[in-house]
């Protein structure tokens, strides 16, 4: 991803000046477009668009970006962006990364398909640095070893990213039918709850609990899975972590 350019005004050729557009920078399209992906999802996201959204040509967004690529980047970092992390307080960190986890995921949850914008994406923006240092400072204060500290700074943004796609891609029904969520999980807890005991034990008692929960329970379930986790095996000095 390129660095941050200064902008390139775009006019329109009226030489007197008569009915000149306002300039637009990078910014500006920025916004634009994370305005038109909340509304229209990646898929219907183009430069056309963009360009009519923001009233210029198509060609002029390329005077801001490479390419398409290139906005989405500059997009998923502007996102980013909408994450606080505190300060350290070594004591609490473990508290300190369960609230960032949280916002990462309100936040991702706030833009539509933003967990597809991430997909196959190192984030080395601004916002982006200024995430990974501040959860690594955390990581650290809290006395958490160098390896751990890099190793786990990577897993929690991609399970929260994980769990925020899959939230954000709903349900299918299992005939195609059009159905809500909750006439979608009730579909596939009948049918596991309907196959047969003696080939399937597990899945069919255990109907009700594998379709239930709410997400945000299983969000926190996971998330603490990981934070045990983590701290057994610093407690057991595991030195793959260190």
């Amino acid at each position: 991803m390129r660095d941050w350019q200064p902008h390139r005004s775009i006019r329109s050729a009226n030489r007197d000046g008569v009915g000149r557009r306002p300039p637009l920078d990078r910014d500006q399209v920025v916004e634009a477009t994370l305005e038109l992906l909340d509304e229209v999802g990646l898929d219907g996201l183009s430069m056309r668009r963009l360009a009519a959204r923001v009233g210029v040509k198509a060609a002029s967004i390329y005077w801001h970006v490479r390419d398409k690529e290139e906005l989405l980047d500059l997009v998923f970092d502007r996102v980013i962006g909408e994450v606080e992390v505190p300060e350290p307080d070594p004591p609490h960190w473990r508290e300190q990364v369960w609230e960032v986890a949280r916002r990462m995921r309100r936040v991702a949850n706030a833009h539509r398909d933003i967990g597809r914008v991430q997909l196959g994406r190192f984030p080395i923006g601004p916002n982006a640095l200024a995430l990974s240092e501040g959860l690594l400072a955390i990581f650290r204060a809290g006395g958490l070893p160098d390896r751990a500290s890099a190793y786990f700074a990577a897993l929690l943004p991609l399970y929260v990213s994980a769990f925020s796609l899959e939230e954000a891609s709903g349900l299918r029904s299992p005939g195609g039918e059009e159905a809500s969520p909750e006439e979608v999980l009730q579909k596939i807890r009948d049918y596991f709850a309907s196959l047969p005991a003696e080939r399937f034990p597990n899945l069919s008692a255990l109907a009700d609990e594998v379709t239930g929960g709410e997400p945000d329970e299983r969000f926190e379930f996971g998330l603490g899975l990981l934070l045990d986790g983590l701290e057994r095996r610093l407690d057991n000095n595991d030195p793959a972590l260190t």
